[in-house]
């Protein structure tokens, strides 16, 4: 039985994207080639790694199997040369970082620049997803690092504070609301929302509360920013939940009133979570540094301090 470091990788990328086609994409291979790896690990193995399915593929308990061993494999090997490039004077490699919709808008783009500029041969795969996926796929050791809220099961991993969001309720000015400066979010959710895509980390995790409150969101209009969101709200379309950092951007020369939720869930606390800090790779570990560090996000950090004011 002998596999090779592309079978390794082309096998994680199928069971990541639950589909060949997308895996063989991944790995820069023609879908023919990808195909017959595949089957080429399945007939070395005698065990089928992969149910085919209508809607993709999912791997059998034989596959899910390998995909632990061939990541292990893989970071290890990472690991292996991020030591010897520090050896050498130079420190090299990817790390995979999963990240909430609010770290990923309004955090991490100013601190990511500052890391990726001071670690030229550094490179980070950035990907959203939300919070109780992250805790997961961490501890499935799909990733190297997540971004997650404190409202996440993350009992099993070790974590490290991150910024501190606040998430607020933005209402067009002269709505029904009257004085008030407060809200819960079960009062929100009789007027018509503005949101993100159904896709967004933040969007499903709202989805989640309202549900809990046996309520659905009346989402009329999905957008792609904060911003685009803020700016609907502004014109009256609807109501939308948003971090304070960017209701803030858009409160003082707006038409556009910014309303505390009360709901606990909405006062949270982002950590930098992995399944063990001593055990990443060089990379993983001058990241976590870099986030860890005030000074590498001044921006966002001064506005979310004067947004809970």
């Amino acid at each position: 039985m002998r596999f090779d470091l592309i079978d390794l990788r082309l096998f994680l990328h199928v069971t990541d994207t639950g589909s060949i086609t997308a895996g063989a994409k991944l790995s820069h291979l023609a879908l023919a080639s990808a195909s017959a790896r595949i089957r080429g690990m399945e007939d070395a193995l005698d065990v089928p790694l992969l149910e085919r399915l209508r809607s993709g593929i999912k791997p059998t308990k034989a596959g899910v199997s390998v995909a632990h061993h061939a990541r292990l494999v893989l970071q290890q090997i990472e690991r292996m040369h991020g030591e010897i490039d520090d050896y050498a004077g130079g420190l090299a490699g990817k790390v995979r970082l999963l990240s909430n919709t609010a770290a990923i808008t309004d955090y991490l783009p100013q601190a990511l620049a500052y890391f990726l500029n001071t670690h030229p041969a550094i490179d980070v795969e950035l990907e959203e997803r939300p919070s109780h996926l992250i805790v997961s796929q961490l501890l499935a050791q799909a990733a190297d690092l997540g971004i997650v809220a404190d409202s996440a099961g993350i009992a099993s991993l070790e974590s490290k504070p991150f910024r501190r969001d606040q998430l607020v309720l933005v209402v067009p000015a002269g709505s029904g609301f009257g004085r008030q400066r407060q809200v819960a979010f079960e009062q929100a959710l009789t007027y018509d929302f503005v949101g993100l895509g159904e896709d967004s980390a933040l969007q499903q995790h709202l989805a989640l509360q309202a549900e809990r409150l046996g309520q659905r969101m009346r989402t009329r209009i999905r957008l792609r920013s904060f911003d685009a969101v803020c700016r609907m709200v502004e014109a009256g379309v609807g109501v939308a939940v948003v971090p304070a950092v960017a209701a803030q951007r858009h409160a003082g020369a707006s038409r556009l009133r910014v309303l505390t939720l009360t709901d606990a869930w909405a006062d949270r606390q982002l950590l930098i979570c992995a399944r063990r800090f001593d055990q990443l790779s060089l990379p993983a570990i001058r990241l976590v540094e870099a986030l860890c560090a005030p000074a590498s996000a001044p921006g966002p950090q001064r506005a979310s301090r004067s947004a809970r004011r």
